[in-house]
């Protein structure tokens, strides 16, 4: 005969006392709960309003600092303009920056406009010459050997020194200029493009020997990218270079440029032009550094 043995459920459990059985009572499970969408999203960005102050106020205090001392020393407005004289004046010029009354009276537009264009044309010859000049003198001991006396010798001379020889060779004032320009912007190019090859790891150029790679793509695929931070360096200090050395070269030389400009409201006493076009030149310098340094950045191996 086959007996039946029975097991407690899991609903059931046994009576300690008398071994019956007796239902357990049942314990119901807590329900999974889903996430709350509110509570996983991120927090909200605060603005950054003390970042935001601490960029804009000083810039603004130090500029209100200028104009006070200014407003200050020109109080009595004998000699020299007051900042809200200046101001009308700026407005008065700005407002038809780009008329054109003859060769010798033109808006201040044109004159900076000319004034940039000497300074593309000087530059960019400088860096056709400068930059190439620079990778071989870098790259090869012995013209190294052979160009840095004479480097060494013409780089502490005044660009301005350089003017006679233009206009004795070009006997024309816009030619001497660009090649004031180009003479003055070519040094800081050859000399930061040959420090930054000189500095390219010796590593790079074994594996190059290794690989017998040819001379043309050691520079274009070793070279090029590994002096670019230190060309793109030289290339700002010749722009700041040979802007400043274009308002000077323009006063001795005459025509149209921000320079001869200066030199003309002097000649008409006319002071407040004069600080308007000194701000003129800071504003252009300004732009042409920041878009140097944007470019630099793109650039940059640096995170």
């Amino acid at each position: 005969m086959v007996s039946a043995v029975f097991h407690p459920s899991v609903t059931e459990t046994r009576n300690a006392d008398n071994g019956s059985l007796r239902a357990a009572p049942l314990t119901a499970r807590p329900a999974p709960t889903s996430p709350d969408p509110a509570a996983q999203k991120p927090p909200a960005r605060v603005f950054d309003w003390k970042g935001l102050g601490l960029k804009v106020l000083p810039p603004i205090f130090g500029i209100g600092l200028l104009l006070g001392i200014w407003a200050l020393a020109t109080i009595d407005g004998a000699r020299f303009p007051t900042p809200a004289a200046t101001f009308d004046a700026t407005v008065t010029i700005f407002s038809d920056p780009f008329y054109s009354n003859g060769p010798n009276d033109q808006g201040i537009g044109w004159n900076v406009l000319y004034s940039l264009q000497r300074v593309a044309l000087g530059f960019g010859l400088a860096a056709l010459v400068g930059i190439p000049l620079g990778f071989m003198i870098g790259r090869f001991a012995v013209l190294d050997s052979m160009v840095s006396p004479v480097v060494s010798l013409l780089r502490p001379v005044s660009p301005l020194a350089w003017l006679p020889i233009g206009l004795l060779v070009f006997q024309s004032a816009n030619p001497a200029a660009i090649w004031t320009i180009f003479i003055c912007s070519i040094w800081p190019m050859i000399i930061n493009t040959a420090v930054g090859v000189q500095r390219v790891p010796q590593d790079y150029l074994n594996v190059a020997k290794v690989l017998n790679l040819s001379e043309w793509r050691v520079i274009t695929k070793i070279l090029v990218p590994a002096v670019l931070p230190y060309m793109l360096t030289g290339v700002r200090l010749s722009v700041g270079t040979a802007w400043l050395v274009i308002v000077a070269a323009e006063m001795l030389t005459g025509g149209v440029g921000i320079g001869f400009w200066v030199w003309d409201e002097w000649n008409n006493l006319n002071v407040q032009h004069i600080l308007i076009a000194i701000f003129m030149i800071g504003v252009v310098g300004l732009m042409l550094e920041h878009m140097l340094i944007f470019v630099a950045k793109r650039f940059s191996y640096e995170d």
